[in-house]
């Protein structure tokens, strides 16, 4: 079995050839796994909200959407990544609670997907697969070998992605 490599909450790692990248508790927040087929080399993201502020004195890039992701793909470049070769998977983005009114400002889930799709478009990167919405959270694991993943639910069989 390769080795697993945890991707804790806005955080984000790369590995190449093997290993498997793992993150938790994909609620709200949105699972992003970029691939370059050619090199092996993987990389998770586990983006939290969709966009940095202006001024912001938050320094974790990786929480946010529009810094996390350029900034994961220019380090991919640094370990040999060819954009025009990278492919996503994005998963998670679900409304984990109600709340009253019909408010897409409460539905960060949603938001966040928007998000990291637009951000994806802008960087040139086809999402390639997804598994987005719903209620639930998710369990997505990323294997560096062969750019598979799976999505576990709770008490649901696994979803190959």
């Amino acid at each position: 079995m390769s080795k697993m490599i945890t991707v804790g909450i806005a955080d984000m790692k790369f590995t190449r050839n093997e290993g498997v990248l793992i993150t938790y508790a994909l609620g709200s927040c949105v699972g992003v796994c970029l691939y370059d087929p050619i090199i092996k080399l993987a990389a998770m993201v586990h983006v939290m909200l969709p966009s940095r502020l202006e001024g912001s004195s938050d320094k974790n890039i990786y929480k946010y959407a529009n810094t996390g992701i350029p900034s994961t793909l220019k380090k991919m470049e640094v370990f040999g990544a060819v954009r025009n070769r990278v492919t996503a998977k994005i998963a998670g983005g679900a409304k984990m609670f109600e709340i009253l009114g019909n408010n897409s400002l409460g539905n960060i889930g949603m938001r966040n997907v928007e998000s990291v799709k637009q951000v994806l478009k802008s960087e040139g990167i086809p999402i390639i697969k997804e598994d987005v919405g719903g209620n639930y959270a998710r369990t997505l694991l990323f294997d560096s070998s062969n750019g598979n993943g799976i999505i576990r639910l709770c008490g649901r069989k696994e979803i190959p992605f």
